[in-house]
């Protein structure tokens, strides 16, 4: 199957599979698809509740964009949904712009990643430095813990208290600190020491779904004042129905680059996503056709009432493990969860608030890779450590467009200064009669001087071009490329500028072994045909020898 195609992957599997494969494996996925709906279900409230939107809106987004994504998705194995990435930036939007700012900033953003498909841009993924993944992950996930503070503690913050931004939150929590509910913090710590300790007793039945039941039956069964999702939100039972938003012209250009950040992050998630499910069963997604997807999960999401949706890394590993390798399974996961919706959403009003507060602490630490953020900072470079602190930092203080936008930018800038570090230019040393014990050199007319260029030539390196120097006597100045894979504008205004240096001091100049690349640039600013190209030549010994025919028909003509 090509990795590239614009197709689903499921039409492929359908169309290269036999009826027995078929058979075989459509039991595993089903049952695979139960088990993730199982995981799904209390993740999927919780991170609606982090999101600032009703419970149910995170079984919409469960149900429809998983359905959607899995349908025309470019992984076998995918679980998209609700994820913990976009909690604080939904949280943000809501709070600021309302409901309506949310469904236009989804929609723009489900068009964005539908053009970065089709326009084939899944492979640049790759270009996405570990650092910088790593730090607003990590920022993420403590974003995430500071907004799970006040549930977790039960605290009372006064109505109207500035509570969007990060530093916000944490300013709220710190002045109401004395509000703290014992009995809340209780539930809370029991339901995340379940959450730890769960794995240990059995893999099969999430921790999330036991923690769920652990912090029902504490506040149910010993009477404990402690806020429930039903004291807080009036639960609806209703399946996801299609809404078509009033939007405006206004509107989609207001909520761009809330768009764009949701794009960005959708794109990174689930592509990572994808990245991680190809290794647990050999295979390759297709990346393109995932961004489309994706694109069209969450278009679909925001008309049905969801959020938005990226692949879920956690959800997709537990689909692996249960024998899942179809699409079948993640859409076989959102029909369970709009049954659950149906039959079962008004039992999810006895699930008390600080019981959500510990399955998303849970999630955070998983999602934090604390572990590859401590390595990193122990044996990276400098460089690398300072784009890992700052993407950390400023997605804490600020948001994940910032701090993409700088940790990208440092590293490309860390990055030059490495290519231009590899970059040498020198030249040749003479070696007199004195030397007669250095063999196997070539022999050089007094008046041709030979200078070597490895590395690529571009705006971090062309300083040392100038360098390069002729002595009275130097007639031919030859430059060797063999070791230059590229060249770009800035490294083609130094060349021409030392070709002007050159015919200032009469010296002829001369090019061996061109690469392709830097020879098409040349070509195509003019600059072969201003040298001559003939004075371009294949190799080294080509251009001595060039250079030894000049000079001779130099001397006779002088003769």
């Amino acid at each position: 199957m090509q990795r590239d195609k614009i197709k689903p992957i499921l039409f492929s599997i359908l169309k290269h599979s036999s009826r027995e494969e078929l058979k075989r494996q459509l039991p595993k996925d089903v049952l695979s698809g139960v088990m993730v709906a199982v995981v799904a279900l209390p993740l999927s409230i919780a991170l609606a509740i982090a999101s600032g939107v009703n419970p149910e809106q995170g079984l919409y987004t469960a149900i429809v964009a998983g359905f959607l994504i899995a349908f025309l998705g470019g992984s076998r194995v995918q679980i998209s949904g609700p994820t913990a990435a976009f909690a604080t930036i939904v949280a943000g939007i809501v709070a600021t712009d309302g409901i309506d700012g949310l469904v236009a900033a989804t929609i723009v953003a489900g068009v964005l990643l539908i053009l970065m498909g089709l326009l084939k841009l899944g492979s640049l993924i790759r270009f996405v430095p570990y650092t910088i993944t790593t730090g607003f992950t990590a920022g993420i996930a403590v974003t995430l813990v500071i907004g799970q503070v006040k549930d977790f503690l039960g605290l009372s913050i006064p109505a109207g208290t500035p509570a969007v931004e990060t530093m916000d939150k944490l300013q709220a929590v710190a002045q109401s600190i004395e509000t703290a509910n014992l009995q809340a913090f209780l539930v809370g710590a029991a339901c995340l020491a379940v959450l730890f300790a769960w794995p240990k007793v059995s893999k099969r039945i999430p921790g999330s779904l036991v923690a769920l039941v652990v912090g029902v039956a504490m506040v149910g069964g010993l009477g404990m004042q402690v806020n429930t999702i039903g004291d807080l939100y009036v639960l609806t039972s209703e399946p996801p129905a299609l809404h078509i938003p009033q939007l405006s012209i206004d509107l989609l250009r207001d909520q761009l680059p809330n768009g764009i950040t949701i794009a960005i992050l959708a794109a990174i998630e689930s592509l990572l996503s994808c990245v991680v499910a190809d290794s647990m069963i050999s295979s390759h997604h297709r990346s393109n056709m995932e961004l489309v997807a994706q694109g069209v999960g969450n278009i679909g999401s925001a008309l049905f009432g969801g959020i938005p949706a990226t692949g879920a890394i956690a959800r997709t590993a537990a689909n692996v493990k249960n024998g899942g390798r179809t699409p079948i399974a993640g859409m076989t996961h959102a029909l369970v969860l709009l049954a659950v919706l149906v039959f079962f959403m008004p039992y999810a009003a006895l699930i008390p608030m600080p019981t959500i507060a510990a399955i998303l602490l849970h999630v955070a630490y998983n999602m934090s890779g604390w572990r590859s953020f401590a390595h990193l900072c122990k044996t990276a470079s400098r460089g690398a450590v300072a784009t890992l602190l700052l993407t950390f930092g400023l997605t804490i203080v600020f948001d994940l467009v910032v701090a993409i936008a700088v940790g990208m930018l440092i590293t490309v800038v860390l990055f030059m200064k490495m290519v231009s570090e590899e970059t040498e230019v020198r030249g040749w040393k003479y070696y007199g009669d004195e030397d007669s014990e250095v063999t196997h050199l070539r022999e050089l007319p007094e008046s041709v001087r030979v200078y070597e260029i490895n590395g690529p030539m571009f705006f971090g390196m062309t300083d040392r071009i100038s360098d390069i120097s002729v002595k009275e006597f130097t007639k031919f100045l030859i430059i060797r490329m063999r070791g230059v894979p590229s060249l770009d504008s800035t490294g083609m205004n130094a060349l021409e500028n030392l070709y002007g240096y050159c015919r200032e001091n009469g010296v002829d100049l001369i090019f061996s072994h061109a690469n392709e690349q830097p020879m098409k640039t040349m070509r195509r600013a003019g600059f072969a045909d201003l040298v001559g190209e003939d004075h371009f030549r294949a190799n080294i010994d080509d251009a001595i020898a060039f250079a030894r025919r000049m000079l001779d028909e130099e001397e006779t003509a002088r003769a």
